[in-house]
């Protein structure tokens, strides 16, 4: 099994000996096994690329709020994993926020070297790259919580695309806000 040149170096020098960097490696994996097995699951995926799409709104602004989260692994192109929820009455920027905050805890769990989050909120894409910033005292510990999250990943980029590109994540905050029609109003976002 190739193993990332880092990881390998640290492995070289905490072991000198090839045949302990292999029992070690061996050991680690049948523990890790044996702790599955005994109810606690390993991550669903380990390493590469991944695409987070994330959109918000709200139906009203205040209103009715939801999110959708698309994780996508693009090397095999397939969806591994979407989200939508209803978060109670929140402004459509809160509503953006929440949806990342839940995509980057919902990739955690895949742990790839890089994420790509797709976000149509130019706005929020440029408060979190430090091109703007953060002028609303109640977004604060939604940013906070969101660089908190993105420390734990080797490498994260947040990307604003076109809605039209984002139309998975949208379809999410619609199920998500038409399952539950407490407002009338049109979908901000």
């Amino acid at each position: 099994m190739d193993l990332p040149s880092s990881l390998e170096r640290r492995l070289q020098k905490a072991f000198p000996r090839e045949s302990e960097r292999e029992r070690f490696v061996v050991d680690t994996l049948e523990e890790a096994l044996a702790q599955s097995s005994e109810g606690e699951s390993l991550p669903e995926g380990i390493g590469g690329t991944l695409h987070l799409f994330t959109d918000g709104g709200s139906r009203g602004n205040p209103g009715q709020a939801g999110i959708g989260c698309v994780l996508v692994d693009p090397s095999q192109g397939i969806t591994l994993k979407e989200h939508a929820e209803c978060i109670g009455i929140e402004t459509n920027n809160v509503a953006e926020y929440r949806a990342l905050i839940a995509g980057l805890q919902m990739a955690l769990a895949y742990q790839p070297n890089r994420l790509i989050c797709h976000l149509d909120s130019e706005l929020v894409v440029k408060q979190l790259n430090g091109e703007y910033r953060v002028k609303m005292s109640t977004l604060q510990p939604l940013v906070d919580q969101i660089k908190e999250l993105a420390m734990q990943f080797p490498d994260v980029v947040f990307q604003h695309i076109p809605r039209e590109d984002n139309w998975r994540a949208d379809e999410l905050v619609n199920k998500a806000l038409d399952a539950n029609p407490i407002s009338h109003k049109g979908l901000n976002h």
